[in-house]
């Protein structure tokens, strides 16, 4: 799905996130809440192919998209007023994928 979204819209960044998901899942990603508060600022689109976990401390609002995200993780984007979705809504929500950014 991703890589039809980026042919239709000439969008690279959903090619490049397929790629990184089509790896076998022992070298998918794992980013902590804290590498995407040291990465974004507010308000940002983030794409993490693989799993969001709880460690560390977020303080401004981030619109993440991931494969996956713990408990934790997710209270902790909530909280800052921030929102979770999966890839494909936020490939829906931004189909040129313009101001996202790939965490991971």
């Amino acid at each position: 799905m991703l890589k039809k979204k980026s042919n239709q819209n000439q969008a690279p960044i959903w090619r490049d996130v397929a790629e990184r998901l089509c790896k076998p899942k022992r070298r998918r990603i794992a980013v902590n809440v804290s590498r995407i508060t040291r990465n974004t600022t507010e308000n940002d689109k983030v794409v993490v192919p693989g799993k969001v976990l709880g460690a560390g401390i977020i303080r401004h609002p981030v619109n993440v998209a991931a494969l996956g995200f713990s408990d934790q993780a997710r209270k902790k984007i909530v909280k800052a007023k921030g929102k979770c979705m999966t890839i494909a809504e936020m490939a829906e929500a931004n189909p040129k994928g313009t101001g996202v950014k790939i965490i991971g």
